[in-house]
């Protein structure tokens, strides 16, 4: 048989296999079946303020995040600096939400998702407008302080870690509420995000230098309710990846095929000069991390560090 009946029979029967590689037909329809869906930026731990020519700094890193053309950004939360102190006044409160309106002008036409951070909430004017979780609510444009949403066939979860006893799990009513939110998002594959991580390593690593174990982790390392949260994603395979900050500190945990994503802080050492001399916190740089989700359920995530 000469050699090109013998292609021409090999591109009859195989259609796309090429002589001396081992591309199959197989393989480029699985790739034409994921598409990316969404290109999304994390924000977290801002720390907005005044000092340390912060909003500025933010202000560059917005327009990073315009140039990256995303779909919508995702705030995990402390978008103002330490409003939960004892001694913080309305005056400072006001300014520093001020701080933080100014630079997200920058990003208006991007939909912006947010949760509550610990420091986010003032404490100290109760029946003040601006007080407690009401207070964040009014500044940030959200009716509750746990909800969901549907974008281009992901579920997106947004809840409030903010326990009133114990920080880092949440009340009856939010958990109920949870459960029957995974229950009826069907197969959609599922991004959870929350302000403290459900599962991270960073509790054992946040330590002070002479620490031995055994660890304890509390909290705001960990939910305190994971277990109870790896019970529900056991029975929804649909959860892919669970988005957190809190720790200032950039880690990955995998466990059980859901991806948990710690993120480094956007403030750095809360804008203050850090390990490096600049604004990095035990080598965690101030960045924002780019996701791409596909329409297979799959993703990819990467940290950008926004200062030279």
């Amino acid at each position: 048989m000469k050699r090109r009946d013998l292609i021409k029979k090999i591109g009859l029967a195989a259609g796309t296999i090429a002589l001396g590689n081992t591309v199959t037909a197989a393989p480029v329809i699985a790739d034409q079946k994921k598409k990316r869906v969404l290109k999304i930026a994390h924000i977290t731990d801002v720390h907005i303020r005044p000092e340390y020519n912060a909003v500025s700094r933010f202000k560059k890193c917005l327009e990073m995040i315009k140039k990256d053309k995303v779909d919508l950004i995702l705030n995990g939360g402390d978008s103002i600096y330490a409003a939960d102190y004892s001694d913080i006044k309305k005056e400072r409160v006001l300014e520093l939400w001020a701080c933080w309106n100014d630079s997200v002008a920058l990003v208006k036409d991007i939909p912006m998702y947010s949760v509550l951070g610990n420091h986010d909430m003032w404490w100290q004017g109760k029946g003040d407008e601006l007080f407690g979780k009401p207070g964040v609510l009014k500044m940030l444009n959200l009716k509750n302080n746990y909800y969901s949403f549907d974008k281009n066939g992901w579920h997106f979860i947004m809840l409030d870690s903010n326990h009133p006893q114990n920080p880092g799990m949440l009340d009856e009513e939010q958990w109920n509420w949870f459960v029957q939110d995974v229950q009826n998002s069907g197969n959609k594959p599922t991004l959870i995000m929350s302000h403290y991580p459900l599962l991270s390593c960073t509790g054992i690593t946040d330590n002070k230098p002479d620490f031995i174990g055994p660890f304890k982790v509390g909290g705001s390392y960990n939910h305190l309710d994971i277990m109870k949260f790896i019970s529900v994603f056991d029975k929804n395979k649909n959860i892919k990846v669970c988005l957190s900050g809190h720790i200032h500190l950039l880690d990955k945990v995998w466990y059980n095929d859901v991806s948990y994503l710690c993120n480094g802080a956007t403030s750095g050492f809360w804008w203050e000069p850090g390990d490096d001399g600049k604004s990095s916190y035990k080598k965690t740089v101030p960045g924002y991390s780019i996701l791409n989700l596909y329409s297979d359920g799959s993703f990819d995530d990467e940290y950008i560090k926004y200062e030279a």
